[in-house]
């Protein structure tokens, strides 16, 4: 049985956002083959792109699984079900929002599952708290922490929620 590395990004901007995530964290974490390594921090951001909208709650949960790709992604979605997740509009509010964000070194352009995620470097709110529980992590060539301090934490605003 192979264990793969991945990394799962978590938002919330509707509802009760940290119970949200909370939720699918401990989804995650219960799912068979699947190993929680670490959650970061969670913080708070301002939307990017869409509609205007509230804030959100972001986290990243890194994990070992032996779980696929596919299965991974079908999990998140179980995620965000549970959250009663409706997609009106791309980039729109949701109650809770999971992305693959990495597959081991698995690089795919699948518009299913395109791995890595296209704009996770790009994002602060997502590499920021990456680098606090998986900093070496390589992600297109550069450690996950290269990448934070290159975006450092414009936009993104710590919290004081923990969640484990």
């Amino acid at each position: 049985m192979t264990v793969t590395r991945a990394a799962l990004g978590l938002g919330s901007n509707l509802s009760d956002r940290l119970a949200h995530i909370e939720s699918a964290i401990a989804t995650i974490a219960s799912a068979p083959g699947v190993t929680v390594v670490g959650v970061s921090p969670v913080v708070e951001s301002v939307a990017v792109g869409g509609p205007d909208q509230p804030d959100y709650l972001n986290a990243v949960v890194v994990i070992d699984t032996s779980l696929s790709a596919s299965a991974l992604l079908a999990l998140a979605q179980r995620c965000e079900a549970g959250a009663q997740r409706v997609r009106h509009e791309r980039w729109g509010p949701r109650t809770l929002d999971v992305d693959v964000l990495a597959y081991g070194a698995e690089i795919s352009d699948d518009p299913e599952l395109t791995l890595p995620h296209p704009r996770a470097m790009q994002r602060a709110f997502v590499m920021v708290p990456w680098a606090t529980v998986d900093p070496q992590f390589v992600l297109a060539g550069r450690a996950v922490a290269e990448w934070a301090s290159q975006l450092g934490d414009h936009g993104i605003r710590p919290t004081s929620n923990v969640v484990d």
